[in-house]
């Protein structure tokens, strides 16, 4: 039943973008000049706002390199997201891109993926293979751009607590940024909390709303990716404490813009990189790759500090607004080529 249940999963997430590309690309490199490319997405994370960015612009630049895309989501599943990988191993794919999950899961899949002749680059997830190009959005300077923050607004010595889960390697590595905060700035942290499943903002606003009944001393929480700031507001929301507690996050999307505008939003401050633009670069690396020209081990994408006061000020409510007044929102050069076209926007 138990294997059932997963192959219904696995079925139920995968999904095809794009079109059934035949013709090549002019002026393109082998294979690209003859057609028929074939990439597979596979993330971990199966919901999101950051996600569907994410995918929409994996979309878009697969769609400019004239590139059968094919998206799938394991929904926080390790087996599944294994099994994604095998299925896009037996279609022969030219290149995958491993979205996320947990490196101990996806190493020896990623290796079987080589072994096979198929280039893999993976975003926020280090499968610590020189092989395999990892797509990062510098993690460390996101949480130290929105803590600097926090700490210009509060002082020093503030006590807060951080939404975390360990084992995913963006969350580890801007949560190390948090702990050498409180090390360097003498912050008190009373607790840390957090889970990642299918009601992320559910599961964490209740989770929040214990934490703050038990810690009311607590005036900051971090939150190293914008669901668990979306469940985190949902909680000072409930308890009428958006006036005293204050939201320290990382990510952005429209609907989190909408969510940091409110009136009396307790979410201040975020650090972030368009994840359109990630999908983007992700597709452009592994092309990269497919067509012998390797992206590098890392490619490196540089996040943004966005204020609530900022957004109110520029009149800013969607992601398109963003871009307008943060160009670099609107593209990045990380991973490109003369012969890569650019996406339509």
């Amino acid at each position: 039943m138990q294997a059932l249940s997963r192959r219904l999963l696995l079925l139920g997430a995968l999904a095809f973008a794009g079109s059934a590309y035949a013709a090549g690309l002019a002026g393109a490199p082998a294979p690209f000049d003859k057609g028929g490319v074939n990439i597979a997405v596979v993330s971990f994370v199966g919901s999101g706002d950051w996600l569907q960015a994410f995918e929409a612009g994996a979309k878009r630049q697969a769609d400019a390199l004239k590139v059968n895309l094919t998206i799938s989501s394991a929904r926080n599943d390790n087996d599944t997201q294994r099994n994604m990988i095998e299925q896009a191993i037996n279609r022969k794919v030219d290149g995958i891109i491993i979205n996320n999950g947990r490196p101990e899961a996806l190493k020896d899949v990623a290796q079987k993926a080589l072994d096979a002749g198929i280039k893999v680059v993976a975003y926020d997830v280090d499968l610590g293979n020189p092989a395999i190009p990892q797509i990062e959005q510098s993690d460390a300077s996101m949480a130290r751009l929105v803590l600097e923050q926090a700490i210009k607004d509060k002082g020093k010595g503030f006590t807060g607590g951080a939404v975390y889960v360990a084992g995913f390697a963006p969350l580890d590595r801007r949560y190390k940024i948090w702990k050498d905060f409180v090390g360097q700035y003498g912050l008190k942290e009373k607790a840390v909390w957090g889970v990642v499943n299918d009601t992320v903002p559910a599961s964490v606003a209740d989770q929040t709303k214990a934490v703050l009944r038990a810690n009311p001393d607590i005036t900051v929480i971090f939150t190293p990716w914008d669901e668990f700031a979306k469940g985190v507001k949902l909680a000072i929301d409930e308890l009428g404490l958006a006036e005293k507690v204050k939201i320290y996050g990382v990510d952005i999307s429209t609907a989190d813009i909408q969510l940091m505008t409110e009136k009396n939003s307790a979410w201040v401050a975020t650090a972030a990189t368009n994840a359109a633009v990630v999908g983007e670069v992700a597709v452009r690396a592994v092309s990269l790759a497919i067509a012998g020209q390797p992206p590098g081990h890392s490619v490196m994408l540089q996040p943004t500090l966005i204020t609530r006061d900022t957004l109110l000020k520029n009149n800013i409510k969607t992601m398109e607004d963003l871009q307008r007044k943060f160009p670099a929102f609107l593209a990045s050069d990380a991973a490109t080529a003369k012969w890569i076209p650019p996406v339509k926007r």
